[in-house]
C-alpha cells in the first residue's frame, strides 16, 4: 500500500501476525491468542479469500504435543457448544509421508477408506518403457483402484485422464475390469501377464473396478492420484457429508525445492524448528529434514496450521543459508525479529486456525464467500464497489505514483 506521508515508500498488508506473535514472546509474554484480518494476494478457491480472519495463538515454554492437546481441547469445545457435537480426542495423526503415499494430498479427507497403492517395486524390470524410465530416475508409479467404475465409457475415463493431467501427470494410465472379466486398457500389451496380475492382487482388483496408474515425479503422481481419488469419491458417493473428520498431519519437510527459483524454500516459513533427529542432516542431506511443523485438516481441508519456531541462533543461520540469504540480506528483511533474539529467545511454538474455513465447514457450506460479508468473487474482485478500480491522477500525484501503460491481450 503506497504510503501519502513517505512519498516512494510502501507498507505490507499481513499475510500473518506470524513475526509479531513471536517478538511478544521474547519480550516475556508467555501466551497470545488473537483474532485478526490477514491478507492473501493468491489465486481463489472454495476455501480461500484475499481477506480473512485468522485465529492466532502462539505460546512459550511449549513443545509439539503442548500445542496438539491445547488445540484440540479447543476444537472439541467449539464444536460441542456451537453444534453439539462431540469431537473425539486425541485426534489420528499422519505423517505427511504417510499422507501423501495413502492419499495423495498434504490436507486428506479421511472419512472413505479409498487409499493409494504404490507398485513402484512391482514394475522394475516390467518392459514397459514410460515406467522403467520414471523408476530409473527416482520416481514412483502409483495405483488406485476405483471400484465398481469398470463399466465407465472412454469419455468418462479420458475425463478423469484429464483431471490428472490438470494435477500435473504427464499421463494416467487405465485398466479397466469389466463385470464379465474381460479387460480393457491403455498400457497392458506392453506388459506380460504376471505382471498384469501383480497390479491387480496389489489393488485387490475385481471384476468391475477400474485401476487408474500415474508414473512420475512422486509428489506429482501422489498429487495427480489424490485428486482423482476425490473425483472417484464424489462418483461414487462415499462422502458422508454430515460427518466431521479431523485428521493432524505432522512431520513435514522442513524445505521444498523450487524449479522456478532454483533454491530451496520454506515449506511452511523460514522460523520453523527442524524435529531434533534432523537437525544434524541440514548441511548434508536438506532435503531429508522433517520440520516440527503440524497442520489441523478437517474434512480434506487446511484448517490451520503452526509449528515449533526455532529459538537457537546457530540453527536459525543455518536455515537463512539453506533458503540462500546471506547475513546481510536476512538482517535485511528480518532485522528487527533477530536483534531481538540477541535478548534471549524462548521456546515457543503455536497455530493459526482459519476462522472463516472453519465457519463454512461447520455450516456445512460449499464455499468460503457464503460465510464472510461481502466476500470477493473468482477473479478477485468485487462487482458491489468494482473494486479493484483505477484512481484518478490527482491521487497518483498525492502518492508520488506513475502507472507504467500495460497494453492489453487482444
Amino acid at each position: 500500500v503506497p504510503s501519502r506521508i513517505h512519498p516512494g515508500n510502501f507498507y505490507a498488508l499481513p499475510q500473518s501476525p506470524q513475526v509479531f506473535k513471536q517478538l511478544l514472546m521474547v519480550s516475556g509474554f508467555d501466551k497470545y491468542f488473537q483474532i485478526v484480518k490477514c491478507f492473501r494476494d493468491e489465486d481463489l478457491r472454495a476455501d480461500r479469500q484475499p481477506e480473512f480472519t485468522q485465529i492466532d495463538i502462539e505460546m512459550s515454554f511449549v513443545d509439539q504435543e503442548d500445542v496438539i492437546s491445547l488445540n484440540e481441547r479447543l476444537i472439541q469445545h467449539v464444536f460441542k457448544e456451537t453444534l453439539n457435537v462431540d469431537i473425539t480426542i486425541p485426534i489420528k495423526r499422519l505423517s505427511y509421508a504417510e499422507a501423501m503415499s495413502r492419499y495423495g494430498s498434504d490436507k486428506p479427507d479421511v472419512r472413505f477408506n479409498l487409499e493409494l497403492v504404490e507398485i513402484t517395486k512391482e514394475m522394475q524390470h516390467c518392459g514397459f518403457t514410460v515406467f522403467e524410465t520414471v523408476i530409473e530416475s527416482k520416481g514412483k508409479i502409483c495405483a488406485l483402484n476405483a471400484k465398481d467404475l469398470g463399466e465407465l465409457g472412454r469419455k468418462q475415463i479420458d475425463a478423469l485422464v484429464k483431471i490428472g493431467q490438470d494435477y500435473g501427470a504427464k499421463g494416467v494410465a487405465w485398466l479397466q475390469i469389466k463385470q464379465d472379466g474381460s479387460e480393457k486398457s491403455s498400457f497392458t500389451k506392453f506388459l506380460q501377464p504376471d505382471t498384469i496380475q501383480l497390479i491387480k492382487d496389489k489393488t485387490s482388483a475385481q471384476n468391475g473396478d477400474l485401476i487408474l496408474i500415474v508414473a512420475d515425479k512422486a509428489t506429482t503422481a501422489q498429487t495427480a492420484l489424490g485428486a482423482l481419488r476425490l473425483e472417484v469419491a464424489k462418483r461414487l458417493d462415499l462422502i458422508d457429508k454430515d460427518e466431521f473428520k479431523f485428521v493432524w498431519v505432522t512431520d513435514f519437510p522442513l524445505l521444498e525445492f523450487s524449479e522456478e527459483a532454483n533454491r530451496y524454500i520454506a515449506m511452511h516459513h523460514p522460523f520453523t524448528m527442524p524435529k531434533n533427529e534432523d537437525i544434524a542432516n541440514m548441511d548434508t542431506e536438506p532435503q531429508n529434514v522433517r520440520a516440527k511443523a503440524y497442520d489441523l485438516c478437517l474434512n480434506g481441508c487446511e484448517l490451520g496450521g503452526g509449528s515449533i519456531r526455532i529459538y537457537q541462533q546457530e540453527i536459525q543461520e543455518k536455515m537463512f543459508k539453506l533458503l540462500g540469504f546471506d547475513k546481510e540480506t536476512a538482517y535485511e528483511r528480518f532485522g528487527f525479529l533477530l536483534n531481538a533474539f540477541k535478548y534471549g529467545v524462548p521456546p515457543h511454538g503455536g497455530i493459526a486456525f482459519g476462522l472463516d474455513r472453519l465457519i463454512m465447514l461447520m455450516a456445512k457450506c460449499d464455499s468460503i464467500r457464503d460465510v464472510i460479508a461481502f466476500p470477493k468473487v473468482k477473479d478477485a474482485s468485487c462487482p458491489m464497489t468494482n473494486a479493484p478500480n483505477i484512481v484518478d491522477d490527482i491521487q497518483l500525484k498525492e502518492l508520488g505514483l506513475n502507472l507504467a501503460t500495460l497494453e492489453k491481450n487482444k
